[in-house]
């Protein structure tokens, strides 16, 4: 299993050793004894009813792994539903973060389940996540998860939620090229000018080469003049000669008509 910014690399190996199935995780994160529970293989796996039999037995629903990542985190991730539910029914936290700061409404927006993201939201999971490096709405935007992002905004997110590290979510749609998530967001509202440390996503748009994102950007308002800290034009960072660079100079002598 891997998860950017969630559980790093975390993976799981099954072995038989004397008639009895060991688990392990990643070396990093475990070295003689494994953090890998069976609760953690039912709820990642999506077997239901191992899961509750387990749960039957005592396990407690809430067995972390050395990085802080829960069972209600892997079935999140996997979009296992009914095992979410199951979990949030015997008292599963559902706002318990990872060592990197991740949710498990972080895990369902990075996966794109939205029936887990309504299902935890309902069942009073903070919107907003966390941590700003592990925000739902950026992991959803990342990922051009659409739907994901519009049960988040029904709770209340702020769809120019900014953070330090990834900026807004439209320009974390815009730098990931998720083309389609940048429309929809800038449908739903979305500010096409909210720079993330002075680069605006028209910015990003014109360095990536990406004449659609940078030709959306533009019929939405965006300010093809805006400079940047170093005092650089989104035509400054796009590559010389390129179809981008011609539609920028385009839309400025247009302006001059």
């Amino acid at each position: 299993m891997a998860e950017s910014g969630g559980y790093r690399n975390i993976q799981k190996e099954q072995a038989h050793q004397a008639g009895q199935m060991m688990f392990f995780s990643n070396s990093l994160l475990a070295d003689e004894e494994s953090d890998w529970s069976p609760i953690h293989d039912a709820a990642y796996n999506g077997r239901l009813l191992s899961l509750s039999r387990i749960i039957k037995q005592g396990t407690s629903v809430n067995l972390v792994t050395l990085e802080q990542v829960s069972p209600l985190h892997v079935a999140c991730l996997q979009g296992h539903t009914a095992c979410a539910k199951t979990l949030l029914e015997h008292g599963a936290n559902v706002s318990i973060p990872s060592v990197a700061g991740n949710t498990p409404l972080s895990a369902a927006c990075g996966s794109g389940s939205t029936a887990c993201v309504d299902l935890l939201l309902q069942h009073g999971a903070p919107a907003q996540g966390a941590s700003a490096s592990a925000s739902p709405i950026h992991q959803a935007a990342a990922k051009g998860h659409t739907e994901c992002i519009e049960s988040l905004l029904q709770y209340g997110v702020d769809i120019d939620l900014s953070t330090d590290q990834s900026g807004s979510p439209l320009y974390t749609a815009c730098a990931n090229q998720n083309l389609s998530t940048v429309r929809r967001l800038l449908q739903l509202g979305a500010s096409v000018n909210h720079s993330k440390d002075g680069d605006s996503p028209l910015h990003i748009a014109a360095q990536l080469s990406n004449p659609e994102l940078v030709k959306t950007l533009l019929d939405h308002g965006a300010d093809h003049r805006a400079k940047n800290k170093a005092g650089s034009q989104p035509v400054d960072m796009a590559p010389p000669n390129s179809a981008v660079v011609k539609l920028l100079r385009l839309t400025t002598h247009t302006d001059g008509i």
